[in-house]
């Protein structure tokens, strides 16, 4: 800059001397206001530094490179004038983590973000949605009452409920994202805000600093950005995070079931407890075993013979399918961990200036519904299309400010069903009542107390719990209203009806369904058509 006007003040004095201009006066008026309208130009130039551009791209750390992080970093990469980071604790992606359910939801959410990296996963992935899904009685080994995934995803034109294995997931995004984008092996420790710039500025756990215009959170349920954001410890007390109550065990392992190519998943209930059955494609499957446990129960209950041993303890007396692959799973493909999750967020912002908080970090919820990594995904999409909107840095604090709307009354209805349907499969569902025909011709009545009777009643009602719940996930994945009131309402009654009858807050009385409840009790012994007016009656009830 000074060497330029130097110039122009050198070329000025040099024509005045040389009397190239009549009008010196004049001269030195045009010389002065060229140099004013280059330095004015000069000075504009390198000042403004609100206008984003593909010179001065938007700056958007994140924090984590878990399903959230990575589908946002994509999304992001693909834009010309954003430049994404991902800050990544781990040391480099490995292969680990076990399958990962993608609803029909999370599937359109990615393909309308990037179809590429959606037919890619589509190759990787198993569908479960459309075959049969259900809940099991535990004990019998009876059909219990089934899902219905696959109409309210044929009737939006999604594709089907599937998994993916995490691992190839992963590899999916790093293989598309930009070298440089994911950095690892050094995780956030904190942030701060610039009250002058708006910048944050992000420390790393080494002490490394980054600098960027957006931080977003996706670094899980023990988040130090959110921590950051509300001034709270990160784990324990005062963190926001709690204990479910329920441990789970989980195996991973090849396996040939009678039911591959059938069967998606099964849920088998009972008091107490309840297991999971999933098929993950390439003849592997997993499983689940849910048990209401105090927290630490890992280290402090002594399993001797190992854990396959002591979950068929557990499960003495259960299906014969559980025992079967329990057996067949190897100690090294079994893990146990206790199961952590936050209230819904409701009175306080999930957004602080530049800083916003995604997935886990915010929504943390249990894994009953699949759709912890679905909701994360959602969050991206709605982070992506908010940061698409932005063309000056000064506009980051009012577009972030809608996001929190935007998400929560959706994110935390998800979040409490996910919590729902865990409180009451433990603590509300039993071996449903049932009365039998012995060969002798007289009548048997078979775990006869209120959770039997309320399990049994229930029956007929999940399928219509489930199809408004299916409903409700699969069609507010834009997230352009707060809610869908229709979808809320119908969840709201059917399934406070079943929270209360399975918590045991009413009795049949109360709802007059004593005479109802001896009648489905008894269906099996009355007929099919019995059992139909029964339901109808049922029906006209709720």
């Amino acid at each position: 800059m000074k060497l330029y006007l130097a110039t122009l003040s050198v070329f000025a004095s040099t024509a005045h001397g040389f009397g190239i201009s009549k009008n010196i006066k004049n001269t030195r008026t045009i010389t002065t206001s060229a140099t004013n309208m280059v330095a004015s130009t000069i000075e504009s130039t390198t000042t403004d530094t609100d206008t984003i551009s593909e010179e001065n791209p938007l700056k958007v750390l994140i924090a984590g490179g878990g399903v959230g992080g990575l589908a946002l970093a994509k999304a992001l990469d693909n834009m010309p004038n954003v430049q994404p980071v991902v800050l990544e604790r781990t040391d480099q992606f490995k292969r680990f983590g076990g399958p990962i359910q993608l609803a029909s939801n999370a599937l359109q959410v990615l393909k309308e973000m990037d179809e590429s990296v959606y037919d890619q996963i589509l190759e990787k992935f198993t569908f479960t949605g459309d075959k049969m899904n259900g809940i099991k009685d535990g004990i019998r080994n009876e059909w219990y009452a089934k899902f219905d995934l696959a109409t309210p995803a044929e009737q939006r034109k999604m594709a089907y409920t599937g998994v993916i294995e995490r691992p190839n997931l992963q590899e999916i995004y790093l293989k598309n994202l930009s070298e440089g984008v994911v950095q690892n092996g050094d995780g956030v420790k904190g942030y701060e805000i610039d009250p002058k710039t708006n910048a944050v500025s992000v420390t790393m756990e080494s002490g490394a600093v980054h600098t960027g215009d957006v931080l977003i959170g996706a670094d899980g349920i023990w988040s130090n950005v959110r921590a950051t954001m509300r001034n709270e410890p990160a784990r324990g007390d005062g963190s926001g995070v709690s204990y479910s109550g329920y441990t789970v065990f989980a195996g991973e392992l090849n396996y040939d079931s009678f039911d591959n190519g059938e069967v998606g998943y099964k849920v088998y209930i009972g008091p107490g407890q309840y297991f999971v059955i999933t098929d993950i494609g390439q003849g592997r499957y997993q499983w689940y075993a849910f048990l209401a446990r105090e927290p630490g129960s890992s280290e402090n209950e002594e399993k001797p013979d190992g854990s396959s041993k002591y979950l068929q303890n557990i499960f003495t007396g259960w299906s014969g399918d559980i025992h079967h692959i329990l057996k067949a799973t190897q100690e090294d493909e079994i893990e146990q961990r206790d199961l952590y999750d936050r209230p819904p967020t409701v009175l306080k912002s999930w957004v602080d200036g530049p800083v916003a908080l995604t997935g886990d970090a915010i929504h943390a919820m249990m894994p009953n519904l699949g759709q912890g990594g679905c909701q994360a995904i959602e969050d991206a999409f709605v982070l992506e299309q908010l940061l698409k909107s932005v063309e000056k840095r000064s506009q980051i604090n009012g577009v972030l400010s809608t996001y929190t709307s935007r998400r929560l009354i959706r994110s935390a209805s998800v979040q409490g069903l996910s919590r729902f349907a865990s409180d009451i499969i433990i603590r509300g569902f039993d071996t449903p009542a049932k009365i039998v025909k012995a060969e002798d011709g007289s009548i048997k009545f078979e775990n006869f107390n209120y959770a039997g009777i309320v399990t049994k009643m229930l029956q007929p009602i999940l399928p219509i719990f489930f199809n408004v719940q299916f409903n409700f996930l699969y069609e507010g994945w834009k997230n352009e209203w707060p809610i869908d009131f229709k979808a809320a309402l119908g969840v709201t009654l059917v399934g406070g009806l079943i929270l209360l009858l399975g918590g045991g807050e009413i009795g049949l009385g109360m709802l007059g369904l004593e005479g109802l409840a001896g009648e489905i009790v008894g269906a099996d012994v009355i007929g099919t058509e019995g059992a139909e007016d029964i339901i109808s009656n049922l029906s006209n009830f709720l």
